[in-house]
């Protein structure tokens, strides 16, 4: 068994032994195999060193192909967009032309104002695309520019090729140059633009007022302001407007839109005919007939207020709706003002011509109702000229108003002084009726009482006192200031009555004058507004109980002496004497009376009037009361002694004595008549100043009382 183990053994190392051999003998040729590959490794390496020697300057020509294919890439690609932008501007103007024809013969409206509107798309789409050419067209040029020069310099290209790319490019630049100016200066964009204006012109002046005259007939109807445009007809305007804007044509735009809109707003106006205003200076004015110049102011007022709450009011929304995108609404308000200024303009100066006429009394009714009309304006005229723009015509609007409140505080002032200087400059009437000063002066305060004039004449009061006092004293109410302003009036009125009063001879004419004047102060005065301002205690005290006393004076005065020398006390003391005296002493006493009453009769006939019916009544009463019961009783106390010889009866003497207040049987009773007519329906028509201001119409006329 050892022997077997032994055995096995070296079978073993005997294998080992021939692997080992095997694997040098191997690694003996691996060896020689690494040897040889290094050489052939050598040898590639000396290859492709050869090679990598021989293909440098080709590499080095592809970086440069490739640099330059980056440059001539970058040039192209913008030139290439800028090619197409040409395209598309010829494309656009031809489409602008084909528009512009279709435009032109649409007759239908709403057809022509859509296809319009296409037209302004198209203007608009063609001047982005010029700008875009025009702003692209310098950088894509220099780019090309700067490709040549790189080719130039890298000598990438023969110098031929370079010379004609030199050429080439100095012939694109100029033409570049001359296009782009043409296209947007002379082409078709240009005659765009001018379409395009005659086209924002013409709807313009199409946009008008159209009820204007209705409004002005209507005295009843609210003034409003009107849409002037359709939304459609005022899309165009906008985009128009914004696209003469964008295309450096605002000044353009504005000149057309304020000239198109002023005629258009004065055309309005001039449609009420107000020729009155080509008369405007002060003394253009004070030659002016009253009755004409108080239809003027009376249409003024009117126009006035028609030309802010409806003219103006429409073109502030026009300008608003198509001027309002441009500049960020900067624009309109100045385009408004311009529109408006000269309009305003023409008003201004005839209310201040009128403000600075002639002082004459019955001005101040016209003057109050154009401050009332401004007062009345004045939030809604602020409103439509507000901001910086406007405050040129505001301001004028409130100097207006100052001219107005001092002319008629100074007309109401220089009223009363007349009154106080006896202004018509005349003796008492001769017959002791009313003076035509006192009607004229009582109708015109009656006038003034009234709510239509007593409101405004107090604002003015006080906005006069304030401007005196300072805005930081305390007015009096505007009913005291008013009832104070008055009760001079009055008064002064009252020291002008006394002072012609004073200037009769007659000793029984001033009493008729004044018992006439003052009841006609007081009976014309009470149950108006008038009579109410100055309170009933007043008028009482100061007019109806004089009126009473003077015809109590006047009876003493005028039948008095004729009814005492009908006084029996003389009979009385010769009574116990020869009856034949007596009857002689009856007679001469019934013949001096009848001479007396004749006398008496023919100067109440010829000389003094009582004009007012209630009056006269009255007067004619006590007359009767007075005269007749004392001459009765005379007459049936002597009747025996009167028989003889035929004397006036009792009923005769009442007859006659009617006759006399009747007025029957005076010269003048027909002018008398129309005057107790005329008086007797004063007071049922306030306004019945007009008429008496148609007599009185200048200071500087001739005036006489009646």
């Amino acid at each position: 068994m050892a022997l077997g183990e032994e055995d096995s053994t070296l079978t073993k190392l005997e294998l080992a032994c021939t692997d080992l051999k095997k694997l040098l003998l191997t690694s003996s040729k691996l060896d020689e195999n690494l040897a040889n590959m290094d050489k052939k490794f050598d040898s590639i390496e000396e290859i492709l060193t050869t090679a990598a020697r021989r293909v440098a300057p080709l590499h080095s020509l592809a970086m440069t192909a490739k640099a330059l294919e980056t440059r001539i890439s970058r040039a192209v690609s913008p030139a290439l967009e800028l090619l197409d932008s040409f395209k598309l501007a010829e494309s656009l103007q031809h489409k602008l032309l084909e528009l512009s024809s279709k435009v032109s013969s649409e007759k239908n409206p709403k057809k022509r104002l859509r296809k319009l509107i296409k037209y302004v798309d198209c203007v608009d789409k063609l001047n982005t695309t010029i700008i875009k050419i025009s702003q692209d067209g310098e950088p894509v040029i220099q780019k090309l520019q700067e490709v040549v020069e790189f080719l130039s310099r890298t000598k990438a290209t023969d110098q031929y090729r370079t010379h004609r790319l030199r050429e080439t490019l100095v012939t694109l630049k100029a033409l570049y140059e001359t296009e782009v100016d043409a296209t947007r200066f002379d082409g078709l964009l240009d005659e765009a633009l001018l379409n395009l204006q005659d086209e924002f012109e013409g709807m313009l002046q199409k946009l008008r007022h159209q009820s204007i005259g209705e409004a002005y007939e209507d005295k009843e109807a609210e003034m409003v302001g009107s849409d002037l445009a359709t939304e459609m007809e005022v899309e165009v305007l906008r985009r128009i407007s914004e696209t003469l804007a964008s295309n450096d044509c605002l000044d353009i735009c504005i000149d057309i839109f304020v000239k198109a809109r002023y005629r258009r707003a004065a055309k309005a106006l001039m449609r009420l005919n107000p020729d009155y205003l080509r008369t405007y200076t002060s003394e253009e004015i004070d030659e002016m007939e009253w009755e004409s110049l108080e239809t003027a102011v009376t249409l003024w007022i009117q126009h006035f207020e028609l030309a802010v709450k409806t003219v103006f009011v429409s073109e502030k929304k026009l300008c608003i709706q198509v001027l309002g995108g441009i500049l960020e609404g900067v624009i309109w308000p100045e385009c408004f003002v311009k529109i408006a200024d000269k309009i305003m303009a023409v008003f201004f100066r005839f209310g201040e011509g009128v403000a600075r006429s002639s002082k004459e009394p019955q001005k101040l009714f016209k003057l109050l109702d154009m401050f009332d009309s401004l007062e009345k304006l004045k939030l809604q005229f602020s409103e439509i000229f507000e901001g910086e723009a406007g405050s040129g015509i505001c301001t004028r609007f409130r100097e207006l108003e100052k001219l107005l409140v001092h002319a008629s505080c100074k007309v109401f002032w220089e009223f009363g002084l007349k009154i106080e200087g006896n202004a018509d400059g005349l003796p008492p009437p001769q017959d002791g009726s009313v003076p035509k000063l006192v009607r004229y002066a009582i109708n015109y305060l009656k006038y003034l009482a009234t709510e239509t004039h007593s409101v405004p004449m107090a604002k003015v009061l006080r906005t006069e006192q304030i401007w005196k006092a300072g805005i930081l004293s305390k007015p009096e109410t505007d009913e005291n200031l008013l009832k104070d302003a008055i009760f001079n009036v009055m008064e002064a009125l009252q020291r002008n009555v006394e002072s012609k009063r004073s200037n009769y001879k007659d000793k029984v004419l001033p009493h008729v004058f004044a018992m006439n004047t003052y009841w006609y102060i007081y009976m014309r005065t009470r149950n108006t507004e008038l009579g109410k301002l100055l309170g009933e205690q007043y008028m009482k005290k100061k007019y109806k109980i004089v009126a009473e006393e003077s015809a109590y004076l006047y009876q003493r005065q005028a039948w008095g002496p004729l009814v005492r020398l009908l006084d029996e006390e003389e009979l009385k003391m010769q009574s116990n004497e020869i009856t034949a005296n007596v009857g002689v002493l009856i007679r001469g006493k019934m013949e001096a009376f009848m001479k007396s009453f004749d006398e008496i009769s023919q100067r109440h006939i010829e000389s003094y009037n009582i004009p007012d019916f209630d009056l006269r009544e009255q007067i004619r009463a006590a007359t009767l009361k007075f005269v007749v019961p004392a001459y009765t009783e005379f007459w049936n106390s002597y009747s025996s002694v009167l028989q003889t010889k035929s004397y006036v009866t009792p009923e005769s003497v009442k007859g006659r004595l009617g006759q006399i207040f009747n007025g029957g049987d005076r010269v003048d009773a027909g002018r008398s008549k129309r005057r107790d007519s005329r008086d007797r329906t004063a007071d049922r028509a306030s306004a019945s100043v007009e008429g008496d201001i148609k007599d009185f119409r200048r200071t500087r006329s001739s005036t006489s009382d009646k």
